[in-house]
């Protein structure tokens, strides 16, 4: 079997079903656990740090560990790296046999940053019958000083061992998300597996087979396709050249907005209008419109902006345009809402006319959807629980698409990036 610990709403476990294996994973979050149960996968709903390993003991071809991040993500306060001396000390005994854990728990500012030794009580007690053949963990780029002394351990029990950080978008995930990663093996030297992407496309040459640029969230999401859904992204550069479908105030979401219709520009290209809309907009504009009439006209000139995704409400959030990655997706907190703002691209004219309007839109809240599918998850996934319990399922799981490309080498089999189709 492999053995995927904390194992979340199924980001290594999806990416192992498209590989052709399967996981067992162990998982406390209620939630979590029911995604995973709509998502046909094989789950034990159990806290890791109370399992017993040696139940395991014989059967494990393959050990998969990602240990929450809370404690020591950018996201929360970051009392982990308080805690790192622990934790060291929690690795060095229990990869020696002793379980000092009660004791160092005791004194960490952070009950969860020992949670990140966890893997090494597993460890150990497949060690004893030559188990796993592999290893493959991943955490927030803090935790790398961990498994490099996790990395130690291990080549002293005859592994090869990789450690290193990596950055999901160079392996097609459409999000900048770097994480520490660690690949063990006892039949083949451990390696990163090589990048297929870039932020600038590297063409094919004699030195290898080059890298396409990095995947945009307007092309993860489908925006600017003439088989799908009309990009919801605004007039004057953004992806697909689609203007705002709602107006300014409006608290929809952008999947709402492709579902209620679409705006096409007229053929010179400057006065932009509504298919359809809602009877709002006539009572929040004073005009006097049917809704199935056109809506009032917006010059190009007084309606360019451009739709940017913003990782947080906090001074120094992380916003990045449409036709860009996304920046770390991450939740758990109202701090953390992500969400979609218009940003100007051109100056609006001093003296617009009536039925003209120059006002951005509001922020619009990314759905669970979008926010799944920017972490390279399909956008059926079945995300269980309300918004806020999808929301942190999301944001701690791991990019299936960056698991496959870990897992494939250990596997034996090839990786297609064709398996992911992002947008419905």
């Amino acid at each position: 079997m492999i053995l995927d610990l904390f194992a979340g709403p199924g980001g290594w476990s999806h990416a192992l079903t498209l590989l052709g294996a399967r996981d067992i994973g162990l998982e406390w979050d209620a939630w979590a656990c029911k995604t995973r149960a709509r998502a046909g996968q094989l789950t034990i709903q159990t806290d890791v740090a109370r399992y017993p390993a040696w139940i395991f003991s014989g059967r494990v071809l393959g050990l998969i560990a990602s240990p929450p991040c809370q404690a020591w993500s950018m996201a929360g306060k970051r009392l982990g790296l308080v805690d790192q001396p622990l934790v060291h000390q929690a690795v060095a005994d229990l990869a020696a046999g002793r379980d000092t854990r009660e004791r160092l728990l005791a004194v960490c500012a952070d009950p969860r940053s020992l949670l990140a030794a966890e893997p090494m009580r597993y460890l150990h007690a497949l060690n004893q019958t030559g188990e796993p053949e592999w290893v493959a963990m991943e955490e927030v780029p803090d935790v790398l000083p961990l498994w490099k002394q996790y990395a130690v351990i291990l080549r002293g029990w005859g592994f090869s061992v990789w450690t290193g950080i990596l950055n999901a978008a160079d392996f097609g995930v459409p999000q900048t998300r770097r994480r520490a990663i660690l690949l063990a093996s006892r039949v083949r030297t451990a390696q990163p597996p090589a990048p297929t992407h870039a932020r600038v496309a590297e063409p094919e040459s004699l030195f290898g087979p080059g890298r396409k640029q990095w995947v945009s969230m307007a092309e993860a999401l489908g925006w600017g396709r003439t088989d799908g859904p009309v990009p919801t992204v605004c007039a004057g550069g953004g992806p697909g050249g689609g203007p705002e479908p709602f107006p300014s105030g409006s608290r929809k979401t952008l999947s709402d907005a492709r579902d209620r219709g679409t705006w096409t520009p007229r053929p010179d290209g400057l006065v932009l209008r509504s298919r359809r809309e809602g009877t709002g907009w006539a009572a929040r504009r004073g005009d006097n419109r049917t809704a199935g009439s056109p809506a009032p006209t917006f010059t190009a000139e007084a309606h360019r902006w451009s739709w940017s995704l913003r990782s947080n409400n906090q001074a120094n959030a992380t916003v990045r345009r449409a036709d860009e990655p996304a920046g770390t997706l991450f939740f758990g907190h109202r701090a953390n809402e992500c969400t979609w703002v218009a940003e100007p691209i051109a100056p609006s004219p001093p003296d617009a006319s009536e039925g003209q309007s120059s006002a951005l839109p509001e922020p619009i809240r990314i759905t669970a959807g979008e926010a799944g599918i920017l972490q390279s998850f399909p956008a059926d996934y079945p995300w269980q629980g309300n918004k806020g319990q999808q929301f942190s399922q999301i944001g701690n799981a791991v990019p299936p698409r960056l698991a496959a490309h870990l897992l494939a080498p250990h596997l034996k089999v090839p990786f297609s990036p064709d398996d992911f189709a992002l947008a419905a």
